[in-house]
């Protein structure tokens, strides 16, 4: 026992903890610091919620996870494929968060909204390369204190950019707005980004080394490409008009139709670079065609069960999630409550349960961690119906929290356990961010109309709603328990 614990205290596992902190920095300052900072701002619930749809830089990740992954770098690679990577990604992300300090939602949505996309896009990018560095790091078995760690560091920092920001702005200008004062707090916290260049710094360039048989021509004219497919998938999609009339059931079948109609354009466009001969045919199907024929040949007619599994396991949490803030200050808690009792005992909870479910997972498979974190998570958001029809009360608030988080925690690590062992070393980057941005998608889709669902039907019946939507993974998780992994 205590010689399993003593990996969690090696440098590889500690600078992945660090490493897990930048990760989750950028998070709360996208998401829920961001919605506490609109709804003083006195911008609609429903408008509010929509902003969570920056995180499809999450679930689209992996458009460009094949330039992270085959190409790299003509400055700072003197510190390797990964690390020079994670060094720019993180510069990245302090000028997004600089960025974002200078908008005022009041005045100009539309900038608040680029900046914040910024963000995203730059912490999704970093993503990319700490889960390929995690995944090259260490063999499978010692997946899961890496994991725990990762997400432990990643707790942490969504202590300090979600508790902390709530803290500072709660100190500095009390329950009356001040733009001045959330500006100065997310120029504070971008300084902590500073803990991952560290962490960088002091990291060691995993020993696995790629083949990079592409000249840095090719590599030009791969980035180009694949930039300019993702430009046109937000021209597309921009470019399709909004029908306000439609309801929700609609309007959701109205975006889910763009969303497809823009990634198939991004596709298209890709496929005349190949036809032109702008993009060698051998290598651009190796780059990304190569992971997903991977993936399907090794898990032949159980792999379409196995993506359905990534895309569903965490959509009860990430529906819930974006309307936990929006719902404490609704109900009649403050900003300082939200900060102590959600961000920060939460939040610790939530790394209890990141380590619990990591050991689990080590000691009693990957199957049944996954099985017990997708029960218990789901099962957690009741806790939030009963809190929406009770009567304020700290103590209540406090356990319903506590349990949510461990429960949310413990799911978290067995997931990142279970898309670590599915990911093959040969495409490491690529196939985990094509997961993780799977694993995003419809959970973000459904997200964004959280706040008119409860304009429709209310808190309780919301919360158990997202509840439900958590059953259907069970179904999966019985469908490939047999499975064994193959890298």
């Amino acid at each position: 026992m205590i010689k399993d614990l003593s990996i969690f205290f090696k440098k590889e596992t500690l600078v992945m903890g660090g490493l897990g902190f930048s990760a989750g920095l950028p998070i709360m300052l996208v998401f829920s610091t961001l919605s506490v900072w609109l709804v003083k701002a006195g911008v609609e619930r429903s408008t509010v919620t929509l902003f969570s749809w920056a995180g499809f830089a999450y679930s689209f990740k992996f458009l460009w996870s094949p330039i992270v992954d085959k190409f790299r770098l003509p400055i700072l690679n003197q510190y390797g494929h990964r690390r020079s990577w994670l060094f720019f990604s993180q510069i990245l992300i302090i000028i997004s968060i600089l960025l974002a300090s200078l908008s005022d939602p009041q005045k100009n949505l539309s900038f608040m909204a680029i900046s914040i996309v910024l963000i995203a896009f730059s912490s999704a990018t970093q993503d990319i390369i700490i889960d390929a560095f995690r995944i090259e790091s260490a063999p499978e078995k010692k997946q899961g204190p890496l994991a725990s760690m990762y997400l432990a560091g990643y707790r942490v920092a969504m202590i300090v950019s979600g508790a902390g920001s709530l803290w500072l702005a709660s100190h500095f200008s009390g329950s009356v707005y001040q733009l001045e004062v959330w500006k100065n707090v997310y120029q504070i916290i971008s300084l902590f980004m500073l803990i991952g260049l560290i962490s960088t710094f002091f990291a060691k360039e995993p020993l696995m080394l790629k083949k990079n048989n592409i000249k840095n021509f090719e590599q030009i004219k791969f980035t180009v490409s694949t930039v300019s497919s993702i430009v046109i998938f937000f021209i597309i999609y921009l470019s399709i008009p909004a029908i306000n009339e439609l309801n929700y059931f609609l309007s959701f079948l109205l975006n889910l139709v763009k969303i497809l109609l823009s990634f198939m354009s991004s596709l298209f466009f890709l496929f005349i670079m190949e036809k032109i001969n702008f993009l060698p045919k051998k290598q651009s199907r190796e780059i990304f065609i190569g992971p997903i024929l991977d993936f399907f040949s090794r898990y032949k007619k159980i792999a379409l069960f196995m993506l359905l599994l990534i895309g569903l396991y965490r959509i009860a949490d990430v529906v819930m999630g974006v309307m936990a803030n929006i719902f404490y200050l609704e109900k009649g808690y403050n900003i300082n409550q939200i900060a102590t009792y959600s961000k920060f005992f939460g939040l610790f909870a939530t790394i209890t349960g990141g380590f619990l479910g990591g050991f689990y997972s080590m000691h009693k498979g990957v199957i049944r961690g996954l099985l017990v974190g997708a029960i218990i998570a789901a099962l957690s958001n009741i806790l939030f119906a009963w809190l929406a029809v009770s009567d304020i009360s700290i103590l209540f608030l406090i356990s319903v929290i506590v349990l949510d988080n461990l429960a949310s925690g413990f799911a978290g690590a067995s997931f990142v356990v279970y898309l670590s062992a599915l990911t093959s070393v040969k495409f490491t980057a690529t196939q985990y961010a094509l997961f993780s941005s799977i694993m995003l998608f419809f959970p973000k889709l459904i997200a964004g109309y959280a706040g008119g669902m409860v304009d429709l039907i209310g808190y309780p019946y919301f919360f158990i709603f997202t509840a439900i939507l958590g059953l259907p993974v069970l179904f999966l998780i019985f469908l490939i328990k047999d499975i064994s992994f193959k890298k």
